[in-house]
């Protein structure tokens, strides 16, 4: 269960450092161009959650709350591509919902889970800075393409290294647990 929950953090991690760079490096896109990005970095980081809802062991509830982000993720991506000539205005909108809401739901897992995870100090600040960069689109939802692109790409980097650090710790907490497990038979 960890090796797996570790994969899908990696794909979801590098898909956000991909996505920040991006919206980072080209900040003058249009409105068009960023929402094309973000619908495959949504689409990626939705088809992760969903393949680790139905791949995964364990506890119910995490799994149906991977299966409702992960759709939720599907569904604004496939929008997001499906709608390229979208207003910078709309794709404010639809960023913001997205980001509120994985925001609350890694918050809620974090907590959660905080005694199986190790880890949950980054999801926690995964998920706050989702909320974050949500609130603050929401806060001026007529900022231009640039100002968004720059919002939303801090934010995919910041939600990225998160993730891969999150990762990190609970491959060195599945790597430490190893050798106990392994002199307990011996």
């Amino acid at each position: 269960m960890r090796r797996q929950l570790r994969w899908t953090l990696v794909l979801r991690g590098a898909a956000a450092v991909s996505f920040g760079m991006m919206a980072l490096v080209w900040p003058e896109v249009t409105a068009s161009a960023l929402a094309l990005l973000f619908g495959v970095y949504a689409l990626v980081d939705g088809a992760a959650l969903l393949v680790s809802a139905f791949h995964r062991e364990g506890d119910r509830t995490h799994r149906l709350a991977h299966a409702a982000g992960g759709a939720l993720g599907v569904a604004v991506g496939v929008t997001a591509v499906a709608w390229p000539g979208i207003t910078a205005p709309a794709l404010v909108v639809l960023v913001g919902v997205w980001a509120v809401t994985t925001g609350v739901a890694e918050i809620w897992a974090a907590v959660r889970f905080r005694r199986e995870l190790h880890h949950e100090w980054a999801l926690f600040l995964a998920g706050a800075a989702s909320v974050v960069a949500g609130a603050l689109l929401w806060a001026r939802p007529d900022v231009g393409a640039i100002i968004l692109a720059q919002i939303v790409g801090v934010y995919a980097l910041l939600s990225g290294g998160l993730a891969l650090a999150a990762a990190r710790r609970l491959h060195g907490a599945t790597t430490a647990a190893r050798p106990a497990r392994h002199a307990r038979h011996a």
